[in-house]
């Protein structure tokens, strides 16, 4: 599989395409290549688990991993060089089908664990009104303008990153405080950084999306089935 990684971006995802060797492909009759689009975090897990009841099925599947945002990806599979994308925001259901996953991931803000900040529960609009924020483009206008409403306002978007890991960096040399989704970044004791969710709540849902009118290889069929078991829990 091919997969790419825009963790701060609308779509957070990684491109996967899994290429079947010559001796699968002839035992089980299928197509060399998927492409699909699976994004990290929790609430992707069950992409993880079809993956690997693939790759389990299809040893011969090879995984590579690339970056791309929201424009690219979805550029990409009009043109027929993706079969499937994630996607954090409803699909065009003129122009794709799609499979909601089951679980959202929350956005919250990445701070230095010394700053104040980092020993709240949660951080409100007014806790970050005038503070130096870095955040996907997207993301900013798409998921935290409205989730501030009047507030945005007041809100400073000091850089934006398509990689939430560049922003994290900046967050940790204290240059400023990263808005991203959970799990993305690593907050362990010895990173130097804290995850603070955002109040109220600011979670978002993955769809898998494919065009409309896609012809699927035998393999992305059977990808696709599995997606949608390992999506109702019923694989």
């Amino acid at each position: 599989m091919d997969a790419s990684v825009d963790d701060t971006s609308r779509v957070s995802t990684a491109f996967v395409s899994a290429a079947a060797d010559s001796v699968d492909a002839a035992v089980f009759g299928i197509a060399d290549s998927i492409d699909a689009a699976v994004s990290p975090g929790t609430a992707l897990e069950p992409s993880g688990v079809a993956a690997q009841a693939q790759k389990e099925r299809y040893p011969g599947l090879r995984y590579h991993i690339t970056s791309g945002d929201t424009e690219q990806v979805t550029e990409k599979l009009d043109k027929g060089l993706l079969d499937f994308a994630v996607v954090c925001s409803t699909p065009d259901a003129a122009r794709y089908r799609f499979l909601a996953f089951p679980e959202t991931d929350r956005f919250g803000l990445i701070v230095p664990s010394d700053h104040p900040l980092s020993e709240k529960e949660f951080v409100t609009p007014g806790d970050l009104a005038g503070l130096p924020l870095f955040c996907s483009e997207q993301s900013w206008e798409n998921d935290v303008r409205p989730w501030a409403g009047d507030a945005f306002a007041w809100l400073h978007l000091e850089g934006s990153f398509r990689l939430a890991y560049n922003g994290s960096m900046f967050a940790r040399e204290g240059l400023g405080f990263l808005l991203t989704l959970e799990h993305l970044i690593d907050v362990s004791p010895e990173s130097g950084l804290t995850f603070v969710p955002l109040a109220p709540a600011l979670k978002l849902r993955f769809y898998l999306i494919w065009n409309r009118y896609q012809s699927f290889t035998p393999i992305a069929e059977r990808f696709l089935e599995q997606a949608a078991a390992s999506f109702s829990g019923t694989e």
